[in-house]
């Protein structure tokens, strides 16, 4: 079979690297798209390294994001994302990646999708898996965006430039409600682990939320303790699917196993003393939360950008498992602890005569083109 090559720009953004493309270059047919996106990131593959493709082998690494101009009032462009398994032949358009969002603007701009004077630019962003708008905001200097800078993020060597993202009512994006089940605490009974305290909250994307205490964790162990453990993962995931079908994303604990990639699943503690992954010394003080999150059954090495939005969200909604763990005195900016160090986070939370309201969750990120050309699938 003769490969077919497809112009694509290579970028990193945040702690993510995606295949980004021009809906033009993809075949219209979006059935088309699975293939060329599995062949070119290298998936199936059962060793889970993707030597063969773009991929790196772990979730955070096997991504792709289709840009298109937009024909929306509210935003420039049309952003896809696609969460591209490592192991199986599949690709799950059922969620956002936060982190890949902060290179959407900058791509628009350098591929003259939408025009930017010298200066601060900001780029309307409507994300198709969710459908909601995201504000992307950067330098831009003689027509690119800028990419030097002194914003240093936890998982990323270096510094960059600032990317502000704003993610205007991020409530409901993948089931409709900011509180799927109408409350801020449930208690689900799962065969095999028994009766347990979960907050199931859906902003930017739709997450489930336990204490570490409950699983017999601390809430400071590292991804690659989690990966060891296959009890505590087992547990997790059994929590993840009866979650899902809880929030109505699944209708059977088969169908949610199927759909990995929402609800994401994390425990969390308060604040503590830990040791990041680089081995340096993470003080309580320095956070207002602490949390561990899984992106596709995998412990992840940060946080899903998306993820700790939501977290900083149900942090802000009293009696929520996050509220009842997150620091009482903390500022407007949440400050998430986690295994690459910590994460700021702002989320606006109300609550009026129709409940709670996510106004906007922000977050700022780096990101930067790697390169550009074809790639081969």
């Amino acid at each position: 079979m003769t490969q077919r090559k497809f112009p694509a720009v290579f970028m990193r953004g945040g702690t993510s690297k995606a295949i980004m493309f021009h809906a033009r270059d993809l075949p219209a047919e979006r059935a088309e798209w699975d293939a060329i996106f599995l062949s070119a990131m290298g998936s199936p593959d059962p060793h889970g390294r993707q030597l063969d493709g773009m991929g790196g082998g772990i979730s955070s690494l096997s991504k792709v994001c289709v840009i298109a101009p937009s024909q929306r009032e509210d935003a420039d462009i049309d952003y896809t994302f696609a969460q591209v398994q490592v192991k199986e032949a599949r690709v799950d358009y059922g969620a956002n990646c936060g982190n890949m969002s902060s290179a959407v603007g900058p791509f628009a701009v350098e591929e003259g999708l939408v025009p930017a004077a010298e200066g601060d630019a900001t780029v309307r962003i409507f994300n198709t898996n969710t459908r909601k708008i995201i504000h992307s905001t950067f330098g831009v200097r003689a027509g690119r965006a800028v990419v030097e800078g002194a914003l240093a993020i936890p998982g990323v060597a270096g510094t960059g430039a600032p990317i502000r993202l704003d993610f205007i009512d991020p409530g409901g994006a993948t089931t409709g409600k900011l509180l799927p089940s109408g409350r801020a605490l449930d208690v689900l009974d799962i065969p095999g682990i028994g009766r347990i305290e979960v907050s199931m909250v859906d902003a930017a994307n739709a997450c489930a939320f336990v204490a570490a205490a409950a699983l017999g964790l601390t809430g400071i162990e590292m991804p690659e303790e989690l990966e060891r453990d296959t009890a505590v993962l087992e547990k997790l995931a059994a929590i993840r699917r009866h979650a899902s079908v809880a929030m109505g994303i699944a209708r059977t604990l088969d169908e949610a196993r199927a759909r990995s990639a929402v609800p994401f699943i994390g425990f969390v503690s308060t604040a503590q003393d830990a040791l990041t992954l680089a081995r340096e010394q993470l003080a309580a003080t320095a956070a207002d939360l602490t949390i561990r999150m899984l992106s596709n059954g995998q412990p992840h090495r940060a946080l899903p950008l998306t993820a700790s939005l939501c977290a900083a969200v149900a942090a802000r909604i009293e009696g929520s498992v996050v509220w009842k763990a997150a620091r009482r005195d903390a500022g407007e900016m949440l400050r998430l602890a986690m295994p690459s160090g910590v994460l700021t986070v702002g989320a606006e939370v109300r609550q009026g005569d129709a409940g709670w309201q996510a106004v906007r969750g922000s977050f700022y990120r780096t990101a930067r083109r790697l390169f550009e050309g074809y790639v081969y699938a």
